[in-house]
């Protein structure tokens, strides 16, 4: 069967290009019986794409990575020319690795759209502040919904979201899981990235990390407010909180400057870490040197980043609010992310416990072995081959 593939978030560096490119990776270097084709509307890092599928570059004015932002909109005319390649009768299937990036598509092909999370319709303004955006979201993916033949999600937690969300018979909703890619391990010799170097960081700091977006349903108001506290007490005087990921060039929803602004009031600035984007072999290494790793979330789909710096040995405390505690069980610790108290008890745990860390670290890392993008593929594989 020749499967068509939305690849247009392949150069999206947050989760949802992450995803896709290893999910779909792994699902054309394993499949030999279908055929695909990655339809993507910009040539940056084409050579990445496995040659074991065919490319077919759209034309278009803004690629997709960029203009489904929150403030952004594709134009009429790269909707249409995309809309065009999927629909071509060449295709048995069209798949949509997110629906954040879905396009209409008409004619046979069956139809299998991928929603990770249902974030932005529980937390609409703080994902798509305006009026117009929420309207425009709301539109594009339930039509999504409505024209899909099969939908897929990446937990069960997120699963039940969507069911109860949009009232769907279970039938509908399918999982296929997530993993952390094998770049993420334990090093022999992690070396400090140089952008920690740079802010005064060494090797003997106690470092706190987080990895991910700003949006305000990432929580960090709760963990500056935490950090604060904690630093304030004598056990706690060397701690550094590191926030990695991209807030220069973000094209979702980002609360940056209002963290900014909490961090001055409370008196933390020389404590508080922000890398920007970090390439994965310094997130490796910031992984493995970290006392811990944070995802205060008030809700997540998945989690991988917990799960990524599981695989590079580092303790992780884990939202309620996501499939993490079920995936982990005594691997990690839980907080919830409405009681502020449940996350300064587990840092200090952490923190103060040296045999605790050393469980989580190895316990963690077990669970993270479990996890691989084969089973993934192989998972989305038999979806495929249930409507073919």
């Amino acid at each position: 069967m020749h499967i068509g593939v939305d690849a247009t978030c392949w150069q999206n560096r947050r989760g949802y290009g992450r995803h896709a490119r290893a999910l779909l990776t792994a699902l054309v270097t394993s499949d030999t019986s279908n055929h695909y084709t990655f339809c993507l509307d910009s040539a940056e890092q084409l050579d990445s794409v496995p040659w074991q599928a065919g490319v077919k570059l759209v034309r278009s004015r803004v690629p997709t990575a960029l203009a489904a932002a929150h403030d952004g909109r594709r134009s009429v005319r790269d909707v249409w020319r995309m809309s065009r390649a999927l629909s071509s009768p060449d295709f048995g299937i069209v798949f949509f690795p997110t629906v954040y990036s879905y396009v209409p598509v008409s004619g046979p092909a069956k139809k299998v759209v991928m929603i990770h999370d249902v974030i932005a319709e529980t937390f609409p303004q703080w994902t798509q502040p305006s009026r117009a955006g929420q309207f425009l979201w709301n539109l594009k993916t339930g039509l999504g919904r409505h024209q899909a033949d099969a939908l897929v999600t990446v937990s069960d937690y997120s699963r039940q979201g969507i069911l109860e969300r949009f009232r769907l018979p279970p039938a509908r909703v399918q999982v296929v899981g997530e993993a952390p890619d094998p770049i993420f391990r334990v090093l022999e010799r992690p070396e400090l990235p140089k952008v920690l170097r740079d802010a005064g960081v060494d090797d003997k700091t106690r470092l706190i990390v987080y990895v991910g977006g700003f949006a305000p349903h990432k929580n960090l108001g709760m963990l500056l407010n935490v950090f604060a506290e904690l630093t304030t007490l004598p056990d706690f005087d060397d701690l550094k909180l590191v926030l990695v990921g991209e807030y220069a060039n973000e094209v979702f929803y980002s609360e940056y400057g209002a963290l900014l602004d909490r961090i001055k009031s409370l008196g933390t600035g020389e404590r508080v870490v922000f890398t920007g984007y970090l390439p994965d072999p310094d997130l490796v290494s910031l992984l493995n040197l970290a006392t811990v790793f944070v995802l205060p979330s008030l809700m997540e789909g998945f989690g991988l980043p917990a799960v990524e710096a599981a695989a590079c040995g580092c303790p992780v405390i884990v939202t309620t609010a996501s499939p993490l505690p079920a995936l982990f069980g005594d691997a990690a610790l839980a907080m919830d992310p409405q009681q502020a108290d449940t996350l300064q008890a587990a840092l200090a745990q952490i923190l103060t416990d040296e045999n605790l860390r050393r469980r989580l670290s190895v316990q963690g890392r077990a669970t993270a072995e479990r996890l691989s993008w084969a089973k993934a593929a192989q998972e989305l594989r038999g979806i495929f081959g249930g409507l073919g």
